[in-house]
């Protein structure tokens, strides 16, 4: 087989992995939104739903710094490459060492958190410390949920393992079981002083069922780990030279989104569940097609540096790319035209009232206009992580985030735009993010826009534009059709989904043309 026949082969094998782990990564949302549903319901939007989203962020944003972030982009390339060159024996010795290092290190911040959690909660919210309970409840809850870190941690390792050799199943199915703890747990929640303990309780015991998940993987897989003496070997040396600068730019994100926790303390009781409610809808494509893309590329791309394939490293990117905005630009559209229907359709039962719905929809479409930058920036940062190189990445992520910082508070004390100028600040930043990553790496020869991906873009905005004016022809109406209906929104919003398809799934069939198959991994690319 030529180069050409095995780049096209390649091209489908990457599409086919995308989609895989883009399903399993829907199915995980799915439980999500049904998981949301329920907290909507059960919490509401008021004080121990602010409480509780704030023990809930405090662990997550360490983890994306640590975990997700800074340590899958510096361990995957790695463990791959170690893989590829030294055999699988190396590479076991390799991850061996790096889960010793790994496991001590956060063992040492878990009890670092656990005693210090009241000076964290009052420096992440302080607008908490201002009576109304939410502080002493928000530290409570803490001391709950962020043994999780530790844990997801531990399975960001697994995970990475597992990606390295194309098994991308376990991983990508682990947050389902967050969702289903959490929703259980909510059920039960008559059982525990709050609700939001319920809730907390439910993070932690998902943490240990995805630990055992993906670990049991592993083992099957024969990657099984144990404890060693760690030794500074060049393998070892070259990880944490890319761990540093990684650490530093998932750092400078989470100070940004820092930001949107301790400023939405002072905004009236209700904007942080807002910005919560928002994002997780606005998380939905960012994890089906955005991280999913950049899960199955950057072992990819990795392994064909490694072999020194740098044509196919650059197609499989392009190809990453086509396939993120065919698949994002429905739900960009979406979430400008009707984000209020969405909230009010989704979440608007229970104690989630229609003021909450109007909040939260606002917040959603201020976030939709940088759903294209934060579904891109895991497929253009992997030219970079692939080789071994996070520092470039880190001065995009940095810039962007003093950028985003510096906004959110000028629009929140300037404009009266509560949680919503949080929302736009973030989405200024990820323009910049992806900006700044683009043209660093053009510069560099790393990357560059072939004539495919090209005429897609312009035939995926000509697409786009004509969906967005169907749906906003189309809202008025179907919400006159269904007003007198018990399920209108439900209804209304069932009624713009099928629209939207019969619109865009034949543009993108005609977009495509013999390549639409392969662009949703079923087939080859056409010759």
């Amino acid at each position: 087989m030529d180069g050409e026949s095995q780049r096209k082969g390649g091209q489908s094998g990457l599409a086919a992995r995308m989609m895989s782990v883009g399903g399993l990564t829907l199915l995980s949302r799915l439980a999500g939104f049904f998981r949301d549903v329920v907290m909507a319901a059960v919490l509401g939007a008021g004080p121990v739903a602010d409480a509780f989203l704030v023990a809930l962020r405090l662990p997550n944003h360490f983890r994306a710094i640590f975990a997700e972030g800074a340590f899958n982009a510096a361990f995957v390339p790695s463990y791959a490459r170690v893989r590829e060159q030294a055999g699988a024996a190396a590479a076991g010795v390799f991850a061996d060492r790096v889960f010793t290092l790994l496991f001590a290190s956060q063992l040492a911040l878990l009890a670092l958190a656990l005693v210090f959690t009241p000076a964290v909660i009052r420096l992440l919210a302080p607008g908490f410390d201002h009576g109304g309970g939410r502080f002493a409840l928000a530290v409570e809850l803490t001391r709950i949920t962020f043994p999780y870190l530790l844990l997801m941690t531990l399975v960001t390792l697994f995970s990475g393992m597992l990606n390295a050799i194309d098994r991308f199943a376990a991983a990508a199915a682990a947050p389902v079981l967050l969702n289903l703890s959490m929703i259980a747990a909510l059920a039960l929640a008559a059982f525990f002083p709050t609700a939001g303990h319920a809730a907390a309780w439910g993070v932690l015991i998902a943490g240990c069922l995805e630990l055992l998940l993906v670990a049991g993987d592993a083992r099957r897989a024969g990657l099984a780990v144990s404890f060693r003496r760690p030794r500074w070997d060049a393998d070892v040396k070259r990880f944490f030279r890319a761990l540093g600068p990684a650490t530093v730019g998932s750092a400078g994100v989470q100070l940004a989104l820092f930001a949107d926790t301790i400023l939405a303390s002072f905004l009236s009781v209700g904007a942080l569940s807002a910005l919560y409610y928002a994002d997780r809808l606005n998380q939905l494509p960012i994890g089906v097609i955005g991280i999913a893309a950049g899960t199955v590329l950057l072992p990819e791309m990795a392994r064909r540096i490694a072999a020194e394939d740098e044509q196919g490293a650059l197609d499989a990117q392009n190809r990453a790319i086509e396939l993120t905005l065919a698949l994002a630009m429905p739900f960009t559209v979406g979430f400008l035209v009707v984000p209020e229907l969405i909230m009010r359709a989704l979440f608007g039962r229970g104690a989630f009232t229609a003021a909450d719905a109007a909040a939260a929809g606002a917040t959603l479409r201020a976030y939709a206009l940088g759903l294209i930058p934060f579904v891109l920036i895991r497929s253009l940062v992997a030219t970079f992580f692939a080789r071994g190189d996070t520092a470039t990445p880190v001065k995009a992520s940095l810039t962007a985030a003093a950028l985003n910082v510096v906004l959110k508070i000028a629009l929140v004390t300037t404009t009266g735009l509560a949680q919503v100028g949080l929302a736009l600040a973030t989405t200024v930043g990820a323009w910049v993010n992806v900006g700044l990553v683009t043209w660093f790496a053009v510069r560099a020869g790393l990357f560059s826009a072939d004539t495919r991906l090209k005429r897609a873009i312009g035939k995926l905005a000509l697409a786009s534009a004509l969906l967005a004016a169907a749906l906003w022809i189309a809202e008025p109406l179907t919400g006159a059709i269904a007003y007198r209906w018990a399920l209108r929104d439900e209804i209304a919003l069932a009624a713009l989904a099928g629209l939207g398809a019969i619109i865009y799934v034949p543009v993108l069939v005609a977009v495509f043309g013999r390549n639409w198959r392969t662009l949703l991994g079923l087939g080859r690319p056409a010759a």
